[in-house]
């Protein structure tokens, strides 16, 4: 049996990690304890999983005291690479949510400190384990498209707010703060681009970028007077298309410990200090020779992905709508093309629970010892880097209107 603490006392936290592993895991897991800047949310944290461990105030004292054999990660965005690398310093590995940070040197000094310690980072890649994912790396694995070309892969977060309106709900949280979360290109994108990493079995080399803030933010606030601060405390509540009113458990879990640390989940998402983009599009050259064109938009009117594959032997094709009236079909298809006009289809029945399936399987290779891998889902520290340096490298085109060698940010070079 394995024991396990958190840094972090968040949603995806308790949800994802905590309540599962208690569940499922009983005789393989143990949780011994759980800390956050945000005593208040870490003690609510603990007895909404049954008071089994306590809550802590100070990380490496919950370290010292408990002597964890793992240290599951799910703070905000830029902070993980604090947590991952002191829990490696402390003689523990690392599970991070994804992304494993958000920016080059972060990123660096991640992988400095695993090579310095021994210990081993694994970064939770839910989305590889979707069973529609595992089949197009099969497909692509099995050679049945050749050598890949080059790959198109569209991304839409839906503004609608009949289907959750996933795309603006960044823009209340601190996902909308460049320093905290790398913006989009990291926090969303890097599920992307490491599934393409993964798909087509190469490492990204070059980026180029573009990004714009065309629906959320300051400048397209729609109303004359001064922007408010929060949805709970709004003028115009009634006539905003996008006010957010929590629900009852955010209202507990966070709302009722916002004392700690100020942190709201109903911030303005025309607030002022907004600094990230809603609509994206990337260009990357891979070491092997195939490129990438990526597009990621939070400002649509349904969710879903758009993937095509390009080989010297043949074409996969795959729209996946997440919500809307197209959503309620069965199954999603993957459409493969041969060179003699011959068509396979490829159906998968949806699977049930989080990202497509992948939650629950991702668990049970984290969770139990020696489960078999034959594609190369288990994603480690090297996997992270170079899903989010695309992201990262993303931004810092943008900023500076240049082309962004990925290597040069392993190195510490031109950032």
């Amino acid at each position: 049996m394995k024991t396990y603490v958190f840094a972090g006392a968040s949603q995806r936290a308790l949800y994802m990690f905590a309540r599962p592993m208690l569940a499922d895991f009983p005789d393989d897991c143990k949780i011994l304890g759980v800390y956050d800047i945000n005593f208040g949310r870490a003690k609510k944290f603990a007895e909404l999983t049954g008071n089994v461990f306590p809550a802590f105030e100070n990380f490496d004292d919950m370290i010292a005291k408990v002597k964890p054999d793992r240290v599951i990660v799910t703070t905000v965005d830029a902070f993980h690479s604090d947590y991952v690398i002191r829990a490696m310093e402390l003689g523990c590995d690392a599970i991070t949510e994804k992304p494993m940070t958000i920016d080059a040197p972060r990123c660096r000094a991640i992988l400095a400190a695993e090579k310095k310690t021994g210990r081993h980072v694994t970064v939770t890649f839910n989305y590889r384990y979707a069973p529609f994912m595992t089949k197009i790396r099969e497909i692509v694995a099995s050679g049945e498209i050749g050598d890949v070309y080059s790959v198109h892969f569209e991304w839409l977060l839906t503004r609608n707010m009949a289907y959750g309106a996933h795309g603006k709900s960044y823009f209340h949280r601190w996902n909308a703060r460049m320093a905290k979360s790398g913006g989009l290109l990291v926090h969303k994108s890097t599920h992307h681009f490491d599934l393409v990493n993964w798909f087509i079995g190469q490492r990204p080399s070059k980026v180029s970028g573009f990004g714009q803030l065309r629906l959320y933010g300051a400048k397209n606030y729609p109303f004359g007077d001064a922007i408010p601060k929060r949805c709970s405390q709004c003028p115009h509540a009634r006539e905003c298309e996008f006010c957010y009113e929590m629900t009852d458990f955010e209202k507990d879990f966070y709302g009722a410990n916002e004392e700690y640390d100020g942190y709201m989940k109903d911030n303005c998402i025309y607030a002022k200090d907004i600094d990230i983009y809603d609509t994206m599009a990337v260009t990357v050259q891979y070491d092997k020779g195939a490129v990438l064109s990526y597009s990621l938009n939070a400002t649509t009117p349904y969710e879903g992905w758009t993937c095509v594959i390009n080989g010297s032997k043949g074409r996969i094709e795959t729209v996946n709508y997440e919500t809307g009236v197209l959503a309620k079909a069965p199954a999603n298809h993957i459409k493969v093309f041969d060179l003699n006009d011959n068509i396979t289809d490829y159906a998968v029945t949806k699977a049930s629970g989080g990202h497509g399936g992948g939650d629950q399987r991702l668990r049970k290779m984290i969770f139990l010892d020696n489960q078999p891998d034959p594609l190369g889902h288990a994603a480690g520290s090297t996997d992270g880097a170079y899903s989010i340096l695309v992201g990262a490298a993303a931004n810092i085109s943008i900023k500076e209107g240049r082309i962004v060698s990925i290597e040069d940010l392993l190195r510490g070079c031109s950032e």
